[in-house]
C-alpha cells in the first residue's frame, strides 16, 4: 500500500530507479554521487531481478524505487524486499513534476528510471513508504478490483439497455430504466424482449412472469408498464432488432449482477477475518465494501501522522485559494485517492440514517451547502474519527450531547 509518510532513508549506497512494464522493467542504478551504476532494460522474471539486486547489493545497502507498486510492479517490490532491500514508491503526480526539471522532452523508460533513481538520491522527501501487504489486505485488492471491473460493466450493460429502450419507447423506458436492475424486470426482459410482446401478453401474465421476482409489487408494476406502452401507438424503426438484442443484454446484466453478489460474499468473508473489520464496521454506514476499500488502501491508518494527512491523502480536505483580493475562498481538491474518496463518500450518505450523522448533514444544508458539499464536509469529519478507531482500535462510540 502507498503509504501516507515520508520514508527514512539511511547509509543508501545504491539507488535503483525501476520504471516498471509489463514484459520488462528499465532499471537505472545510481550511487550517492551520481555515478551511473547499472542502465538497462530488465526482464520481469524473478531470476533476474535477485541478479540484480545481489550485483548491486556488492556496493553496500540498496534502495529500490518503483512508480508503481501493484499490478506490473509487484513482482519487483516483492523480490526486492524478499532480498533485503529498501523498498520506496516515487507517486506518479511527484514525477512529472520533478520531470520538468530534467533536460529534454523525450518520454521514455529509461529517462523515466533515471528521473526516478536520481529523485530518490537527491530528494528523498519525494518517496513514500511501502508497507508490506499481509495476505488479507492483498487478497482485499484483488477481489476490489474485480469488484470494480464488474461494477464497471454493469453500469455499461444498463445504460445499453436504457438506451435501447428510450430509442424504441420511451414511455417505457420511464418505468423501466430507473429500476432496470430489479430481477423481477430483468425476468420481464428476457421474457418479452420487446414492448409489442409485452403488451399483447397482458396484465395477468405480465404479473405472473414479475411475480417471483417482485412478490409485492407485481401487480401495481405490471399495471405501470402496461399503461405507459399505451402512450405509444407507432412502432419506431428499430424495434425488431432491439428484440434480439434486450433479452441478450438483460441476461448479461443478471449475469454481472449474480456475480456482484457471490463476490460481495467473498469480500465479506475476508474482511471478517482481519482484525480491524469489526472497527470499520462499527461505525454507521459503513459496511462490507466500503469497509473492505478502506481498509485495502489505509490499513491500519498507521501511515499518516494526523487525520489531517489522511484526509489530505482521500482528496477530502479543503484546498484554500487566495490570491491578492479578487481569489478567496476553498474549494474541494481535484487529487487524492478516488477510490478510497469514493469509498468515504458513499459511506457518508449511508450515515444519514444515523441522527449524529443527519444532524450535521442537515446543519451544513442549513448553511447554504449543497448536497455533495454536505456529504463532503460530512465524510471529512468522518475520517477524523475513523483515524482515531484505526489507530486506537477502538469501536465507534456516538456522540452524545451534554445534559443541559
Amino acid at each position: 500500500m502507498p503509504g501516507g509518510h515520508v520514508i527514512e532513508i539511511e547509509d543508501v549506497a545504491v539507488y535503483l530507479g525501476l520504471d516498471v512494464g509489463k514484459g520488462e522493467h528499465h532499471a537505472t542504478a545510481l550511487s550517492p554521487g551520481g555515478k551511473r551504476l547499472y542502465d538497462r532494460a530488465l526482464p520481469n522474471s524473478e531470476p533476474k531481478l535477485r541478479a540484480l539486486f545481489a550485483k548491486l547489493a556488492k556496493h553496500g545497502r540498496v534502495l529500490v524505487v518503483v512508480d508503481q507498486p501493484a499490478s506490473i510492479g509487484a513482482l519487483p517490490v516483492t523480490v526486492a524486499r524478499d532480498a533485503g532491500c529498501l523498498v520506496a514508491y516515487l507517486p506518479g503526480l511527484t514525477m512529472r513534476r520533478i520531470a520538468d526539471l530534467y533536460p529534454g522532452e523525450a518520454k521514455t523508460d529509461a529517462r523515466d528510471a533515471h528521473i526516478i533513481a536520481d529523485a530518490a538520491r537527491t530528494m528523498p522527501h519525494t518517496l513514500r513508504d511501502l508497507e508490506p501487504d499481509d495476505e488479507t489486505i492483498a487478497a482485499l485488492h484483488m477481489l476490489l478490483g474485480f469488484d470494480d471491473d464488474l461494477a464497471a460493466e454493469a453500469t455499461r450493460t444498463s445504460n445499453r439497455i436504457r438506451g435501447l429502450l428510450t430509442a424504441i419507447h420511451p414511455h417505457l423506458e420511464r418505468v423501466i430504466g430507473p429500476r432496470i436492475r430489479h430481477p423481477a424486470l430483468l425476468d420481464l426482459l428476457e421474457h418479452y424482449g420487446s414492448p409489442g410482446a409485452i403488451a399483447q401478453a397482458g396484465l395477468e401474465e405480465i404479473t405472473e412472469v414479475l411475480r417471483p421476482g417482485a412478490p409485492r409489487m407485481a401487480g401495481r408494476l405490471a399495471a405501470e408498464i402496461l399503461a405507459a406502452l399505451c402512450e405509444q401507438t407507432v412502432v419506431v424503426p428499430g424495434t425488431n432488432s432491439a428484440a434480439i438484442i434486450l433479452p441478450s443484454l438483460a441476461a448479461s446484466l443478471r449475469t454481472v449482477l449474480d456475480q456482484r453478489r457471490k463476490l460481495a460474499a467473498n469480500i465479506e468473508e475476508l474482511l471478517d477475518t482481519h482484525p480491524l473489520s469489526q472497527v470499520l464496521t462499527s461505525m454507521p454506514g459503513i459496511g462490507a465494501r466500503t469497509g473492505a476499500r478502506i481498509l485495502a488502501e489505509i490499513g491500519d491508518a498507521s501511515a499518516f501522522p494526523t487525520a489531517a494527512h489522511l484526509a489530505a491523502y482521500a482528496g477530502l480536505a479543503p484546498v484554500t485559494r487566495r490570491s491578492g483580493s479578487s481569489i478567496r475562498g476553498e474549494t474541494p481538491p481535484r487529487r487524492g485517492n478516488r477510490l478510497l474518496k469514493r469509498a468515504f463518500f458513499l459511506a457518508a450518505f449511508a450515515s444519514l440514517a444515523d441522527p449524529a450523522s443527519r444532524a450535521y448533514y442537515d446543519r451544513k444544508i442549513a448553511e447554504g451547502k449543497r448536497h455533495n458539499q454536505a456529504l463532503i464536509c460530512l465524510a471529512r469529519r468522518r475520517s477524523d474519527v475513523i483515524f482515531a478507531m484505526l489507530r486506537n482500535g477502538t469501536f465507534y462510540l456516538p456522540f452524545i450531547p451534554p445534559a443541559t
